[in-house]
């Protein structure tokens, strides 16, 4: 069985939160792969790895959907990727420290798909609030918690 491994959808992860991923990997020797279509400039350190994709919509996404296997953790804002990879064993949490789970996948991604219709027909729903100190807060705490049961699941 290999180890527990992190896959972020690196596109739009936030500044916060990759430093509060690479803090993680290194205390708890967790491999991490960031996945984008731009090159990404992140610190050489040991348990980090980066994959550039070619450009496109949803590249990044389909490289982790097709990567990520059961007992991983990804990180995405993205609904539905986390659609695909929930149902394969992969815990999935937004940047703001929401667990995506099967509890919940299916009305996330409705409401998505709802919010994407009105805005293709012209209504205006504005867009996410500003990534502020309590989601930084959240989103430590949840990976924390879910990398620790993820890493003692594994043995």
């Amino acid at each position: 069985m290999r180890p527990v491994q992190i896959w972020v959808d690196a596109d739009a992860c936030p500044g916060p939160v990759r430093d509060i991923l690479l803090r993680a990997v290194q205390r708890l020797k967790v491999p991490i792969v960031f996945v984008a279509n731009k090159a990404l400039s992140l610190p050489r350190l040991a348990w980090v790895s980066t994959v550039q994709v070619g450009a496109g919509l949803d590249v990044a996404d389909r490289h982790i959907a097709t990567s990520a296997q059961p007992g991983d953790l990804a990180v995405t804002q993205d609904i539905p990727l986390a659609a695909l990879l929930v149902p394969k064993g992969v815990v999935v949490m937004d940047p703001r420290g929401e667990l995506f789970t099967p509890e919940n996948i299916d009305e996330r991604l409705s409401v998505r798909n709802f919010m994407q219709d009105l805005r293709d027909s012209g209504v205006t729903t504005g867009g996410p609030s500003s990534f502020s100190p309590q989601d930084r807060q959240q989103f430590a705490a949840t990976l924390d918690r879910e990398l620790t049961r993820l890493v003692k699941q594994q043995g």
